[in-house]
């Protein structure tokens, strides 16, 4: 009889178990993850809501270390490094804790990534401090962190709540990662040296090399109009008119043979922009 109770008491413990998992908490957790040019930045956090609550200065006190958000302090992960107020930060995870007041907040991003709760923080750990005045928004009504107004080049971790929001700028090296890439993983490809022309023209960089590379893309497989067309348009960049000309002309001999000359409209155009003037 005392086995049957254990085990009848076994299943029901088992069963509330399973009932509290399914449960909405009230402060749900949170996932955020944005490729900003070639690093991804991963967010974690807990999302409380205001629930008609008096935000600032009472739930969340002035003056004193925030968690920034719910439960555990939230955490940033940079995929590479990034540079934040100035400061290089190596690729890694970071806990982002904040001091708010009201006219500017204190911005941490600490070195402990294990860190549970304020209690354990070090001032010694933070790798970058800064103070960033708050802006005022229409209501939000849960704690959200998100990646906003980002570029290839940065982008800001804003944070947002009840009616106000934080901005906190960070920049990337994509070009410097980009042309790494490109150095490291060239291969005996048409494809590929034309891409990292093409790269190298959309970002007006190093136009000596992407010529280069869009030679040897030709030299590979030189009946491809598309990199015929990328030809000429970095010597148009070089403000070489002649030989941008001349490289249009054979984009359009090749494109018009072709079942997916896309750019057409644009070569075009180009032919009678370049046109060398008659003598």
């Amino acid at each position: 009889m005392r086995k049957l109770v254990l085990a009848i008491t076994l299943i029901a413990g088992s069963f509330a178990a399973k009932a509290q998992l399914d449960l909405p908490q009230p402060s749900p957790k949170a996932t955020v993850k944005q490729t900003v040019g070639l690093t991804d930045v991963t967010i974690e956090y807990s999302s409380p809501a205001v629930k008609g609550r008096a935000i600032w200065g009472e739930l969340v006190p002035y003056s004193e270390l925030w968690r920034t958000g719910a439960n555990a302090p939230t955490k940033v992960t940079f995929s590479k490094d990034v540079n934040i107020n100035g400061k290089a930060i190596p690729a890694g995870t970071y806990t982002l804790l904040t001091i708010p007041e009201k006219e500017n907040w204190t911005i941490m991003f600490n070195k402990d990534a294990e860190l549970r709760s304020t209690s354990g923080y070090s001032q010694e750990k933070d790798i970058v401090s800064m103070r960033i005045k708050p802006q005022v928004i229409s209501n939000r009504e849960r704690f959200t962190v998100l990646v906003s107004d980002f570029t290839n080049e940065g982008g800001n971790i804003s944070l947002e709540w009840e009616k106000l929001r934080i901005d906190i700028p960070f920049t990337v090296n994509t070009d410097h990662q980009a042309l790494l890439n490109i150095t490291s993983t060239l291969n005996a490809s048409w494809r590929s040296y034309t891409n990292a022309a093409k790269y190298l023209l959309d970002n007006k960089k190093d136009s000596e090399l992407a010529l280069s590379h869009i030679n040897s893309a030709i030299s590979l497989s030189p009946n491809q109009w598309y990199s015929h067309w990328i030809k000429a348009q970095i010597h148009a960049e070089k403000k070489q008119n002649k030989e941008a000309f001349a490289s249009a002309q054979k984009a359009k001999e090749l494109g018009d043979k072709s079942s997916n000359f896309f750019y057409k409209n644009d070569v075009e155009k180009a032919l009678v922009d370049w046109k060398p003037a008659k003598k």
